[in-house]
């Protein structure tokens, strides 16, 4: 075909948090396995948040990848695709998106560029097992690593919206859009449905060391946040006793049970002497429209431009580095 594959492992992924994984775009170490439950394992798998920066200088780009499945009521290239960007005059700016076809998926993802040195971005699928990605450029190209962001990365930890659903693209979940907009590395571990606060999660979130963590979990655990939130943040602050943790309310009204209980439990570490604990309000950070989700809950991509607009700054001012 006159191109030149490269397997993305020789360049090296961002957004995963451990190298001893099981699969190489795994986003838990191989030693969670049997430790966290079976589903926190299983969607594990998934390589959400996981993306590749390069640059080259190729007239045109192709990609190859395996994988499929995901939220039923979620887009293809969401699930499933892998979505590439391009920096121009110092900002990312989609570029094209990658639709899955089957098992395995290999296709020119664009064409006719100027053949100048350019840095991308390419995003892989947020409900998608990968186990192999390829990225192709016509014979006589150079493929570059390009820099990656300074300063340690943020972790973000929830359910099935922290994970992506229902984002069109992988490039446009709330994640994957506050990295780009504060020029940090940003670890997905939302988890669909399990985004519990389980003591076993902890322990591995606190062998990470980033700048912040962000914990978004009421949707999966509801009115049970208040007793689930005190000791979760005590195992991280086991191993990381500075490291700045924003605990997220929910979108729904200030006075709701849950979001109650979160801000007891927020004052109760406060009062305990816990200084870099933060609480965000979730009123209104969907806005009041009623069209920023698919179903209620899961967010469109309107839904996630508005959470990482709600999020930017209260992150933005917790990066010291």
């Amino acid at each position: 075909s006159g191109l030149a594959w490269y397997d993305v492992e020789i360049i090296g992924v961002e957004g995963k948090g451990w190298s001893d994984t099981e699969s190489y775009y795994d986003r838990l170490p191989a030693r969670a396995k049997g430790v966290v439950r079976e589903p926190v394992w299983g969607l594990s798998r998934d390589a959400a948040g996981i993306c590749v920066r390069f640059a080259t200088d190729a007239p045109s780009i192709c990609a190859a990848w395996d994988g499929g499945g995901g939220l039923p009521h979620m887009a293809a290239p969401g699930r499933s695709g892998v979505d590439l960007y391009v920096k121009r005059d110092g900002a990312w700016r989609f570029l094209r998106v990658g639709k899955p076809d089957t098992s395995r998926t290999a296709l020119k993802l664009i064409g006719n560029l100027s053949g100048e040195r350019r840095e991308y971005l390419m995003y892989f699928g947020l409900y998608n097992r990968v186990t192999k990605a390829e990225i192709g450029l016509p014979a006589g190209s150079t493929l570059w690593r390009a820099p990656r962001p300074e300063g340690r990365p943020i972790v973000f930890y929830g359910t099935s919206i922290t994970q992506g659903g229902c984002a069109s693209r992988p490039g446009t979940v709330h994640t994957a859009i506050l990295g780009r907009w504060l020029d940090r590395e940003v670890i997905n571990l939302g988890f669909s449905g399990n985004g519990r606060l389980e003591p076993e999660v902890a322990r591995f979130m606190g062998e990470l060391d980033p700048e912040v963590y962000v914990i978004d979990c009421i949707p999966n655990v509801d009115e049970r946040i208040g007793e689930l939130t005190v000791p979760f943040v005590k195992i991280i602050r086991e191993k990381r006793p500075e490291t700045a943790i924003l605990l997220v309310e929910d979108v729904r009204p200030a006075d709701s049970v849950a979001n109650r209980r979160m801000r007891e439990a927020w004052r109760q570490l406060v009062d305990e002497g816990d200084e870099n604990v933060y609480l965000l309000e979730g009123v209104g950070m969907l806005g009041d429209d009623g069209e920023a989700t698919v179903d209620g809950r899961h967010p469109t991509d309107l839904g996630f431009m508005r959470m990482a607009e709600w999020m930017r700054r209260p992150i933005g001012v917790l990066l010291r580095d």
